[in-house]
């Protein structure tokens, strides 16, 4: 018995459907990365008033302080994913920067996404090493005087128990 054409079609529609529907299930779950800090946790820090004692308290260690003072904190976070067979895709990239005078004291809070970032060209240079190029005579006379195992016995023979073969 023959089916007719509009059932076909959307036995085909049902079954593309469903096909499509099953490439969701590879969706990687996200993966918060870093120390978020909420909009609710920001708005408890009033500059002037709260010191690092508090800050910490409020929003945990900081992924890491200045380079050179330890007057500015930043919490960096970030969500990514996996998919399979795809490099990991970061997306929601945020920092937040506290900065304290030299007592201690919150003198502002500073929030940057992705849109505050700024692209830095690699460069693709290599820092030459002294000694490694060797000059063609180097490279032909090398070996001369380099006779005997390293161990000193002097002879350039075959080592013992080897049976002379080559």
């Amino acid at each position: 018995m023959v089916q007719p054409r509009s059932s076909v079609n959307v036995s085909l529609a049902l079954l593309l459907a469903v096909m499509l529907g099953g490439c969701s299930f590879f969706q990687a779950a996200p993966i918060p990365r870093g120390n978020r800090v909420t909009e609710d946790q920001l708005a408890q820090i009033s500059p002037g008033v709260q010191t690092r004692r508090d800050v910490q308290a409020l929003l945990g260690s900081p992924s890491f302080a200045g380079t050179f003072d330890d007057a500015n904190w930043y919490y960096l976070s970030a969500t990514s994913r996996t998919a399979p067979g795809r490099r990991m895709q970061i997306e929601d990239r945020r920092m937040v920067a506290v900065t304290f005078d030299r007592a201690g004291v919150v003198q502002g809070v500073r929030t940057m996404t992705e849109a505050d970032g700024q692209s830095i060209a690699l460069v693709e240079r290599e820092t030459p090493v002294p000694g490694t190029d060797r000059s063609i005579l180097q490279q032909l006379f090398g070996n001369i005087g380099r006779f005997g195992t390293p161990g000193g016995t002097g002879t350039s023979g075959p080592a013992p128990g080897a049976g002379g073969q080559l």
